[in-house]
């Protein structure tokens, strides 16, 4: 199954830093997933998302406002 990741942000240099970290976080974890980055401020907005970088994984918010680093990120995803 394909984990859908997604990083909310405007790309920024904390929106950019904290999509390399969840793609380390994917490789090292050998996991099949999809990583998007969403820039629209509405769309964001939308999802109930007030504070950016924000990590989505298979629809559900799971990190808001800060870089999280790959260690951090592994622990987040499902195994």
């Amino acid at each position: 199954m394909t984990l859908k990741v997604e990083i909310l942000g405007t790309g920024c240099k904390k929106c950019q830093q904290l999509e390399a970290n969840a793609r380390e976080a994917i490789a090292h974890c050998q996991l099949d997933a999809e990583v998007a980055h969403i820039t629209d401020t509405m769309e964001i907005v939308k999802r109930g998302v007030m504070k950016t970088p924000a990590l989505v994984v298979d629809g559900k918010v799971l990190s808001q406002g800060k870089v999280l680093d790959p260690q951090e990120i592994e622990s987040l995803l499902p195994a």
